[in-house]
């Protein structure tokens, strides 16, 4: 049986997020960051288990939130405990209010007219991860980087928020487990228990 081929995922060098001024926690400044990143002749696509030990480059991941606002104005974010399936196995147990992933070589295949390789990925990856049975609006907020963490290092995330007219957002992979929509307050109560990309982005946006 031949050898499955490695995945290769969207990588930028580490230098140059750092030249366009590095940053730790979150930051709002998405025209600063996201095109030069994606435009940048040095993005590319490497193997994943080679990135994931390798800080002189960072994984772009789409990071997206699912908001559901109630009637009487009550944030409710949808959230989960990562399973022992899912890929990064840094991650395991932890809770998380993130939905998404790399951006693969076979995203850049799918070619078509308009074509944008990096939004490709992330519909990819709500598709695989979670059924979306309502209507939402999206948006891109922000950028996570968090170089305290080894998982952080080597990886850099761009933030998006959909916000839902209902909770009609469930698990599709068996490894999002305990998952539903959860008022923001009763997750800042428990905020350690989430992963660390989750604390940040729900104390910077949510707090």
């Amino acid at each position: 049986m031949p050898a499955v081929a490695e995945e290769r995922v969207l990588v930028v060098p580490t230098k140059r997020f750092h030249q366009l001024g590095h940053f730790q926690g979150f930051t709002a400044e998405i025209g600063k960051y996201l095109p030069a990143l994606l435009e940048g002749g040095d993005l590319g696509y490497r193997p994943r288990g080679e990135m994931e030990q390798d800080p002189s480059f960072k994984q772009l991941i789409p990071y997206v939130l699912f908001r559901f606002t109630d009637a009487d104005r009550s944030v409710h974010l949808f959230q989960y405990t990562r399973g022992g399936g899912q890929g990064e196995k840094r991650l395991h147990a932890k809770r998380s209010v993130g939905i998404g992933g790399h951006i693969s070589s076979d995203d850049a295949a799918k070619k078509s007219a308009n074509h944008d390789v990096y939004r490709e990925g992330m519909l990819r990856e709500l598709t695989e991860e979670v059924i979306i049975e309502t209507q939402y609006r999206e948006k891109c907020v922000g950028l996570i980087n968090d170089d305290e963490t080894p998982v952080g290092q080597v990886h850099l995330g761009v933030v998006h928020i959909c916000d839902v007219d209902n909770r009609g957002v469930r698990p599709r992979e068996a490894d999002i487990l305990d998952a539903g929509f959860r008022p923001v307050g009763e997750i800042l109560a428990e905020i350690d228990r989430c992963e660390t990309w989750s604390q940040i982005v729900v104390k910077a946006l949510f707090a």
